[in-house]
């Protein structure tokens, strides 16, 4: 049984940049500019990306 995906290809290629930058400890959080160390924090930044761009992904828990 085929499954649903819930991102589009945009959004994942946009998680997989910013986990590479995450990674590497290049990512910074938005306003303040320090520096992010969480794994679940860089994700969330960029599905909030992929969002900004109007990419497919399921809205925000918060907006639910």
């Amino acid at each position: 049984m085929a499954t649903k995906r819930k991102y589009g290809p945009k959004a994942q290629k946009k998680v997989e940049k910013v986990m590479h930058e995450w990674k590497v400890g290049k990512l910074k959080s938005g306003r303040s500019g320090a520096k992010v160390k969480s794994r679940k924090q860089a994700i969330a930044i960029g599905l909030s990306e992929a969002r900004k761009e109007g990419d497919k992904v399921p809205p925000s828990p918060k907006k639910k």
